[in-house]
């Protein structure tokens, strides 16, 4: 039965920042250890790497910044220095700078592994997944420990390159056979790959560890709701939730299961609370702004649309209902990019097309609006013939 529900489940995972908070505190921990050898015998080079030090350990990061960057002009060619300023950087905030500064030290080292873990982190952490790849790669063939070896399955995965995100998971998996959170992920990369049998296998792992954990009932809860079990689903989320109360989607999951019973403002509830936990998170943005744009509150809407595109760049539903909010409140202006970009990413959204033709319409431009709009109609009737398959971005069905 499990094997059933879990092939017939379609609703895809999307990577949400939370899922790495821990990865980002171990990875910090580990590259500031074996820093700060001595360098030198210059005793105010000493004190200013003291000084960062203390205050990297106190969480003044402003302060440690201004030491190692005292440290550093004392010793410019510093991979240490260079690395724990950049730290310094990245725990203000300011990760384009790290980044810089971490670039600047593997022009020195180019192969030091914990400058390579260090860019990719704050690489990831930016959201600049394809260049977060390679030197999380390279550290996890040089150090393949827990950490290196699950932070490059989670960037896989925000490259929606599912089974190659499984085989680093499932290497990590194996370290740390009790981890939870890497067996759910590895379960939902396997899940996105296909590799249902796999999928299985690691539903059994998780019931193993611990069979009335939230990720053991969320995953229930998927898979019942990608099999129509709805109410079944929904008890699962329920004793997710019961679990923990701010384990990632499960808020997200009984709204799609409120949102597809037509309770949109109960669903409104479970997205914002998803949101308060996970802000970031695509889907609940986008649902909760298609909902208030539903609702006729098409300013409301934009902020959580604009959310779930920045989390997701491919996700057409949410291009589209940013343009349909526009048109709403009268910016055709405003809402031909993102419908133009909702056809680019499919260019048989025929309801893209249609509300693209009532936006050029709207600035005058007939003759562009009227071959929008009646392409519109013609792809609807194959779509409707069964000659073109609709997919969705996020798997709700609309």
């Amino acid at each position: 039965m499990v094997v059933q529900f879990l092939k017939a489940a379609r609703r895809p995972v999307v990577l949400r920042r939370a899922t790495v908070r821990c990865v980002f505190a171990l990875c910090f921990a580990l590259a500031l250890s074996g820093q700060n050898a001595p360098l030198s015998a210059n005793p105010q080079l000493q004190k200013q790497l003291v000084a960062g030090s203390e205050a990297l350990q106190k969480g003044d990061n402003a302060a440690a910044e201004a030491a190692f960057r005292q440290a550093l002009a004392l010793a410019p060619e510093s991979i240490e220095i260079l690395n724990d300023l950049a730290i310094s950087l990245a725990r203000e905030g300011k990760t384009n700078a790290a980044i810089e500064i971490y670039r600047r030290a593997l022009k020195i080292r180019p192969d030091d592994p914990a400058t390579n873990r260090n860019l990719g982190l704050a690489y990831f952490r930016a959201q600049r997944y394809k260049e977060a790849l390679p030197p999380l790669e390279l550290t996890a063939k040089s150090t393949p420990d827990f950490q290196s070896l699950e932070l490059t399955g989670l960037t896989l995965f925000a490259l929606d390159r599912y089974a190659e995100a499984a085989q680093y998971l499932e290497r990590a998996s194996r370290l740390q056979p009790g981890d939870l959170q890497t067996l759910n992920l590895l379960g939902k990369a396997y899940f996105q790959s296909k590799q249902f049998d796999r999928v299985a296998e690691v539903f059994s792992r998780i019931m193993a560890v611990n069979p009335n954990s939230p990720e053991a009932h969320a995953m229930m809860g998927m898979a019942y709701d990608g099999t129509g079990h709805e109410e079944e689903a929904q008890a699962e989320y329920e004793a997710a939730e019961k679990a923990d109360p701010n384990f990632m989607g499960v808020h997200s999951g009984l709204g799609i299961i409120y949102w597809k019973q037509g309770k949109l403002d109960a669903a409104a509830t479970e997205f914002r609370a998803e949101l308060k936990n996970y802000p970031t998170d695509p889907v609940s943005n986008c649902l909760l702004g298609e909902i208030l744009r539903k609702q006729n509150d098409p300013a409301s809407a934009v902020p959580y649309l604009k959310a779930a595109i920045a989390a997701n760049p491919k996700y057409k539903e949410a291009y589209f209902e940013l343009g349909k909010s526009e048109v709403m409140l009268n910016q055709p202006s405003e809402a031909v990019e993102p419908l133009r970009k909702a056809i680019a990413l499919d260019a048989n959204y025929y309801e893209a097309h249609f509300v693209l033709g009532t936006a050029l319409r709207q600035l005058g431009q007939a003759e562009d609006a009227n071959r929008e709009q009646h392409l519109a109609e013609q792809i609807q009737a194959q779509v409707r013939a069964g000659l073109i398959k609709e997919v969705s971005t996020d798997g709700v069905s609309r």
